[in-house]
């Protein structure tokens, strides 16, 4: 049973007497979550914390109350414990279907039980079922975050409140996978558990919130703490807010203090103690699943070590050409200070290209609209200005139709001209756009340029994997920055985004913080310090595939790389080397040194889980079970894991009888119209994200009927995802429904092969070398229009075009002469690699394919191969094997 919560007056509220900060009292009870309490110790860059929630039922029947809330994007959860009637039940860490059936179960027999799941790296639920009437129940999270560090400051942030998103595409008949107030759609099918009812702005918010910070500063020259948003109070090492502050924005702290490099060495033994939620009923994992992971992880043995590394002094004489492209976010969500603060920070970005520059500016919400009609400009005073003189005229409004202006600017840096708006052609590769430059890959050095992607945006859209899977692939070669402004941002999605493009996640939560955000967003556009870091063990044994990113040195950030090394001894060292602006080696050697404690260990795993589940959402699907495995193992929540607990004795009767969603609050400084109701699960659906977005006409599939949330379409909703740009040259992928077998009666059901893969995993579309031999005399020709280049041009020329050749291999099944040249041409940046002899053999060996000789791809069959895609059927069914109907929620990608 549902039951709606309608707005109440403020005639009809009255306080409880000593209930402290917001708790009301009425005739028809209160809302079930009764306070928060949020305990941190922050010891160096990272935090432990442990997140307090009480519910209480005042309901006359049975209840089952459901929280939609935030936790930091990068925090690993590793233990959850329900409290009530004087016992204590500890979660189990389970696979998240095996989890929801006991859930289920549990509440079906009349125990009580509680269920935590991520949904998005920063989205989590938590259920707690059959709390009998009058009754309170506790839940405990217990997570781990790392504080990210930067110009001699690390950052606490702590979100409070989920804030709405933007939901693209068609509803999907059927239940709801949740109960929030958007609808499942095609391209957000979870859309329902990450979108709860908002309260009034202004209403007696009737949850008490605390939250401690206590720091810990051994070890530490710590010169100054400051908070950003909150008002707060200072006893000793210990921050608290002050009474009166609500769940509407996030909690931040900024920690000044002189970082040095270091090598952690954290054997299991340490990590082990008190770490709990590995497995069994008492919150240690499978035994069967642990004792296999450590045979396959180590036989020996080992631990966790994490490398910080400050990067060398900076050339203030070096320079780089860039070509870059600047999206900023128009929709509605963006009102207020936060469209404000975006204009700046567009505005602050033009302003610090130079002519040796190029650029593009655009805009978007539900459309696209651009500063200059055609492709990338020069960055003279005239156009900075026009760009300038656009953004100031830009207003909050519509929908966030986020993934075709994120396709257009890759398009714009793969040196196309874009369409003229409202025309559905483009300029062809190769040939002379408005500006008379040419497409594709350019000419004379234009792949020798840096391309940069610089998105301004809160980040509030649902569907963030869609988002990963269209563009992953293409981010090869373009690094993106991203700029989230808001007191809730989407630190989650805006961080997958930058990790995807090797850039920079700058979180703007006021406009007092915006000049400092831009400052650095400012050094990221510029070229990195040292590229090509990569790492060597000297004295220990690193575990394959365990270790993190390690991506680029830049100005002012030190790189901080985790992963798994085997020995028994916490003893070693590592030498990082790469590659300076220039081309030369460098290197540095650093010492470990052992340490202790759980949150290392539990932070690279989410860390691990993190790029595991980053590629399974951009295509690779055959990770889930991986990543099952590795989090049971090392006991951290991912999303296709959950913790449950479920108690032994039975508190009544069958299953819950009502069931609540909990409101939040509007986020502070966004503006919401006072007509839009409170309300939860059950309740009329008002207008779908109104408050954010223009009015327009939605198409259903289904009857409304058949859904739970809304009893009819509601009035002012956004359309549904309009298809993609007709650019005539833009080599769209298949359609989304067709690819991931969407069915007019809404079946889900999944299409082998019909991703875009990831880089340097999956297959491209496969032919024989007979389609390949265009692409190969393409290159051929630019190959020798780029030879008079400078060296230094030449070799990034060469190291660019090794991956475009690794795409090529892939589109011909593999071929061992053109895969051996793209990993030497990778090289070509290395100053000892002989430039001409790389460059002569490059040219032999087009020259020999596009030509007709060389050899045939393997295992291409005569006349051709079938262009259907790898591990489809004939026909485009699915192949053998692929599972039919609607694939649950949380396989949404």
């Amino acid at each position: 049973m549902t039951v709606p919560i309608t707005p109440l007056r403020p005639e009809e509220c009255r306080p409880v007497p000593d209930a402290g900060l917001g708790a009301l009292e009425t005739e028809k009870g209160n809302l079930p979550l009764e306070s928060v309490d949020v305990a941190a110790h922050v010891t160096g860059l990272v935090a432990g914390v442990e997140v307090v929630q009480t519910f209480r039922n005042a309901f006359d029947v049975s209840l089952e109350a459901t929280y939609v809330f935030p936790l930091p994007p990068r925090a690993a959860v590793t233990a959850f414990r329900m409290e009530a009637d004087d016992r204590v039940v500890d979660g189990v860490l389970k696979e998240r279907g095996q989890a929801r059936a006991d859930y289920d179960r549990a509440l079906a027999e009349g125990r009580r039980a509680a269920i935590a799941e991520e949904d998005r790296p920063d989205v989590f639920t938590i259920r707690v079922g059959n709390i009998v009437p009058g009754e309170r129940v506790v839940v405990r999270l217990t997570l781990s975050q790392p504080l990210p560090y930067e110009d001699g400051a690390a950052e606490f942030r702590f979100p409070l409140v989920v804030a709405p998103r933007y939901i693209p595409g068609a509803p999907l008949p059927g239940p709801s996978a949740g109960g929030g107030v958007a609808p499942d759609t095609d391209a957000v099918p979870d859309a329902s558990r990450i979108t709860p009812p908002v309260l009034l702005p202004g209403f007696p918010y009737p949850v008490r919130l605390s939250l401690a910070t206590t720091i810990d500063p051994t070890g530490l020259d710590l010169r100054e703490v400051r908070s950003s948003l909150h008002e707060v109070g200072r006893e000793g090492d210990t921050i608290r807010l002050r009474p009166g502050e609500r769940l509407d924005r996030d909690f931040i702290l900024r920690l000044a203090f002189d970082a040095s490099s270091s090598l952690a060495l954290v054997p299991d033994d340490a990590a082990d103690a008190g770490s709990p939620g590995q497995g069994t009923t008492d919150g240690s994992g499978s035994a069967e699943g642990t004792a296999r992971d450590t045979a396959k992880d180590t036989a020996d043995a080992g631990g966790t070590f994490v490398l910080t590394l400050l990067p060398p002094p900076e050339d203030a004489t070096r320079t780089a050409s860039r070509d870059v492209v600047l999206l900023l976010d128009r929709s509605g969500s963006m009102t207020g200070w936060k469209m404000v603060a975006a204009r700046r920070a567009a505005a602050r970005i033009v302003d610090t290209l130079t002519r040796h520059d190029r650029f593009a500016v655009l805009s978007f919400d539900s459309v696209v609209e651009r500063a200059f009609s055609g492709g990338l400009v020069d960055a003279s005073d005239r156009n900075r200005y026009r760009a300038v003189e656009h953004l100031s005229r830009l207003d909050a409004r519509g929908g966030t139709e986020m993934l075709a202006p994120l396709e257009e600017a890759l398009w714009l840096l793969d040196g196309h001209t874009a369409p003229a708006p409202g025309k559905a052609t483009g300029t062809n590769p190769g040939q002379p756009g408005e500006d008379g430059r040419h497409g594709g890959f350019g000419l004379y050095g234009e792949q020798a340029r840096d391309r940069v992607l610089v998105l301004v945006t809160d980040g509030q859209v649902g569907n963030e994997d869609e988002i990963l899977e269209r563009i992953g692939a293409r981010l090869h070669g373009v690094r993106v920055h991203t700029v989230g402004i808001d007191r809730a941002v989407n630190a989650g999605f805006l961080g997958r985004l930058a990790l995807l493009g090797s850039g920079r996640c700058e979180l703007v939560e006021s406009e007092d913080r915006l000049d400092e955000a831009m400052e650095h967003i400012h050094r990221r556009i510029g070229s990195p310090l040292v590229t090509d870091v990569a790492l060597k063990a000297e004295g220990m044994d690193l575990v394959a595939d365990t270790v993190t990113h390690t991506g680029s040195l830049y100005p002012g950030v030190p790189l901080v790389v985790s992963g798994r090394y085997r020995g028994r001894r916490p003893a070693g060292a590592l030498i990082v080397h790469g590659r300076t602006a220039d081309g030369r080696p460098w290197e540095e050697r650093i010492e470990g040194r052992p340490a202790h404690g759980p949150a290392t260990r539990a932070v690279w795993a989410r860390a691990h889980l993190r790029g595991l589940e980053d590629r399974y959402a951009t295509g690779d699907h055959s990770l889930e079970q991986r990543i099952v495995d590795i989090s049971l193992r090392f006991g951290v929540l991912c999303r296709f894991t959950a913790f449950v607990a479920v108690d032994t004795r039975v508190a009544g009767e069958g299953g819950p009888e009502h069931r609540v969603i909990q409101p939040v609050e509007p986020p502070s400084g966004w503006e919401l119209p006072t007509a839009v109701p409170m309300m939860v699960a059950g309740a009329p659906m008002m207008a779908r994200m109104a408050a954010f977005t223009t009015a327009g006409p939605e198409t259903a599939t289904g009857s409304a009927a058949d859904r739970p949330i809304a009893a009819a379409p509601p009035p002012g909703a956004p359309p549904a995802a309009p298809a993609a740009p007709p650019y005539a040259a833009v080599p769209a992928p298949a359609p989304r429904r067709a690819s991931r077998g969407f069915s007019v009666g809404g079946s889900r059901g999944s299409s082998a092969g019909g991703f875009l893969p990831h880089p340097g995993e999956g297959t491209a579309p496969v032919t024989d070398l007979a389609g390949i031999r265009p692409l190969l005399a393409e290159e051929l020709a630019k190959l020798g229009q780029a030879e008079s280049l400078p060296e230094r041009e030449r070799r990034r020329y060469l190291a660019d075009l090794a991956s475009r050749l690794r795409v090529v291999v892939q589109m011909a099944g593999g071929h061992p002469e053109l895969a051996a040249l793209a990993g030497d041409l990778e090289r070509a940046e290395w100053a000892e690699v002989s430039l001409d002899d790389l460059w002569r053999r490059t040219a032999d060996l087009l020259t020999a394919l596009a030509g007709g000789a060389g050899s045939a791809s393997p295992g291409s069959a005569p006349g051709g191969v079938d262009s259907a895609s790898p591990g489809s059927a004939p026909g485009g069914k699915a192949a053998p094997g692929a599972k039919e109907g609607r694939r649950p929620f949380w396989k949404r990608s």
